[in-house]
């Protein structure tokens, strides 16, 4: 069972010998303004509006998250740089286009540091720096990553909203103060806390590990976890936060900026050079074991394409040289690792696990803090144990009531994200209370892995008897952490109740999660697909597919055996993977795999290449699929495809129909007995 441990020195290496603390140096104290002109992204379907919600793989495309080796890291993120949103988008900035002014909800998404990393890149090589100007509620994980990397980001409503094409700026790096030179106008922006603008005027993340490296390595961790009386006011994200605190007289508020310790620091091929290239800019690469790393090949690894190869390479080198192994090192087809790192008992109730991909969030359906943060900030983390984090505002939701016939976690979550809208969680992090016990952690992944779409800090469930008998059944009972709920005297921001009696299956529609309708009247407009999908990190576990194959068996008792369309099912893991070619008795004695199969259902590899647009099974410019995934948005399934998000079962049923429904158009009528998982 995994635990979080001291720092380990490599032989021959002491404390003694690591390099001392220095002071830390203003780098913006008395720097010159920064002076360019506007790059606008302007909406088009809404003449004079900047564009809202740019996302990361429109920042940077997943073909191009590539890195051959740790000498060229950021040689494809700078090429890449919005090539299908703005192809001319480089030579722009290289002609001195260097303000990139855009609408709300900026680079939200996906963690990938790329997209910092490559818009700087783009700039740097041309001798410039650039400013990102934008609105409210910009990605908080590029927002990190920018302050990590010395990318300048200015949030500025106001200024925004002036900016045309082709006026000249002026950014103070010192001070933040922005201005409109053109307009003769000048703009205060959202403030940064204490401790970004420190990290930001340190230097970036490299300067602050190396600052903190020794002390790091020569300071134990503790993890202290809060009195009765203490507990009763804080969250339960804010107890696991409060408990793992470096500084422990720090105050844990939301707001607040801290130093946590982290219980497992998880990265995937795609996610790892940058990572390992931060760690040894910080440690000097061979002072010290890795500290609570994990890696899972689950990104770029079945595509064939050579320069995959060589990234999946860079990950398996490090992890051969720093001795790392199963279950901390999971090669190709173990499992994506969301799902893998928690059934190998690497992830416990009451722990912090920052990962490098935005989708960590699932692990709130263990009773642990998972966070999507960037490769700079995992390997600042597994340099130093730690890593740094806000405190995000509390909402809460209760889910209360009895699920409705065919409803899953799916259907929650994207009811969830419909109702919320364009502001979605606003940041804040998400407590869900299952009042009524009626969602198996199969539906609690689901719901916690795509608040990640919510853009929340985190979602999680408090640790329940759910969660404990989903840890008894797979024989681990001695937990390392206390059993931890909600403080009775929580001053919740946000406070919601959301009655399952009132969701139906649904599905989304392209190109937002929370672009989502209910199943029968989609159904209604026979919206054809040219495959469906089965799987990933959001709905890959044995209980989704489960309940996929009930829906097939059931149906050939209404002469619907085979799947009209192609039919593809991705396991989450080789673990499930190989469970689902066991007989199970729900299936009168088939297996999980001959059912799909019987369907004229293919089964691939445990990994993630479908969901982002890679691998044989992308979809092709046109073509439209129904998917289980957590995204749909544009060109995220494969440039020109569009995608369909809904349920293991809703996916099954449209794979026999033909069309979008749920398994009621089959003629299926619900029994518990028969379908719940």
């Amino acid at each position: 069972m995994h635990s979080l441990q001291p720092a380990r020195l490599k032989p021959g290496v002491t404390a003694a010998s690591l390099p001392a603390a220095v002071a830390s140096s203003d780098a913006y104290a008395g720097a010159q303004p920064i002076r360019g002109k506007a790059l606008v992204f302007w909406d088009a379907k809404v003449p004079g509006k900047k564009l809202d919600a740019i996302d990361t793989d429109q920042i940077t495309p997943a073909a191009d998250c590539v890195s051959e080796s740790l000498e060229t890291l950021d040689e494809r993120w700078k090429a890449g740089s919005f090539r299908y949103l703005m192809p001319d988008f480089r030579a722009r900035v290289h002609a001195g286009q260097t303000f990139v002014i855009a609408g709300d909800r900026f680079a939200i998404g996906s963690s990938r540091e790329m997209s910092p990393a490559g818009l700087k890149g783009v700039a740097e090589e041309a001798g410039l720096e650039m400013v990102i100007v934008c609105g409210q509620n910009m990605g908080d994980i590029f927002r990190r990553n920018s302050f990590n990397l010395g990318l300048h980001v200015v949030q500025a409503p106001d200024a925004v909203a002036d900016a045309q094409d082709g006026d000249e700026f002026e950014f103070d790096p010192d001070s933040r103060a922005l201005r409109n030179v053109t307009q003769g106008k000048s703009y205060v922006p959202v403030p940064l806390t204490a401790k970004e603008d420190e990290i930001r005027r340190s230097g970036g993340i490299f300067a602050v590990g190396r600052r903190e490296f020794r002390k790091s390595v020569e300071t134990p961790p503790a993890i202290v976890w809060p009195d009765a009386e203490t507990a009763r006011t804080l969250t339960t994200t804010e107890q696991i936060l409060w408990a793992h605190r470096v500084d422990k007289d720090a105050e844990v508020k939301p707001g607040a900026t801290l130093r946590v310790y982290a219980d497992l620091l998880p990265a995937s091929d795609g996610t790892a050079p940058f990572s390992i290239h931060t760690f040894n800019q910080i440690t000097g690469g061979d002072t010290i074991w890795p500290r609570q790393l994990a890696i899972a090949n689950d990104h770029f690894v079945f595509t064939g394409v050579d320069s995959d190869d060589k990234q999946t390479g860079i990950g398996r080198e490090f992890a051969k040289r720093h001795g790392i192994e199963k279950p901390y090192y999971a090669t190709p087809g173990d499992g994506i690792f969301h799902f893998y790192f928690p059934e190998q008992g690497l992830v416990h109730p009451g722990m912090m696990i920052p990962g490098a991909d935005s989708h960590s969030r699932a692990y709130g359906a263990y009773g642990a803090i998972g966070i999507g943060v960037g490769s700079t900030t995992l390997g600042f983390g597994w340099s130093t144990g730690y890593i740094y984090s806000t405190v995000a505002k509390r909402r809460r939701v209760v889910f209360r009531g009895k699920l409705q016939p065919w409803v899953s976690g799916k259907d929650l979550v994207l009811e969830l994200l419909r109702r919320w809208g364009a502001k979605q969680s606003q940041g804040m992090s998400v407590e869900f209370v299952d009042a009524d016990q009626q969602l198996p952690v199969a539906y609690r992944n689901t719901i916690c892995n795509m608040m990640a779409e919510a853009e929340s800090y985190n979602g999680i469930f408090a640790p329940d008897d759910v969660t404990y008998a989903w840890f008894a059944a797979k024989g681990m009972k001695d937990l390392p952490y206390p059993r931890i709920t909600p403080g009775a005297d929580v001053a919740w921001d946000l406070d919601e109740e959301l009655v399952l009696g009132d969701v139906q299956p649904m599905i989304a529609k392209p190109f937002s999660p929370g672009n989502a309708f209910h199943a029968d009247e989609v159904a209604k407009e026979r919206i054809g697909f040219d495959k469906a999908m089965i799987g990933s990190c959001t709905n890959g576990g044995y209980d989704d597919l489960l309940s996929a194959a009930l829906v097939l068996k059931a149906a050939r008792a209404h002469g619907r055996e085979k799947a009209v369309k192609e039919f593809v099912i991705f396991p989450g893991s080789g673990g499930v993977k190989e469970q689902i070619e066991r007989p199970d008795p729900r299936l009168g004695g088939e297996s999980i795999a001959e059912v799909f199969r019987a369907a004229g259902g293919e089964i691939r590899q445990s990994w993630c290449g479908p969901c982002f647009g890679q691998g044989p099974d992308k979809l092709a410019a046109g073509q439209r699929a129904i998917t289980t995934f957590n995204r749909n948005w544009t060109n995220r399934m494969g440039l020109g495809g569009e995608g369909f998000l809904a349920s293991p079962s809703v996916v099954a049923s449209s794979a026999l129909l033909g069309f979008m429904a749920p398994p009621s158009a089959l003629g299926l009528k619900w029994e518990a007995e028969a379908f719940a998982v």
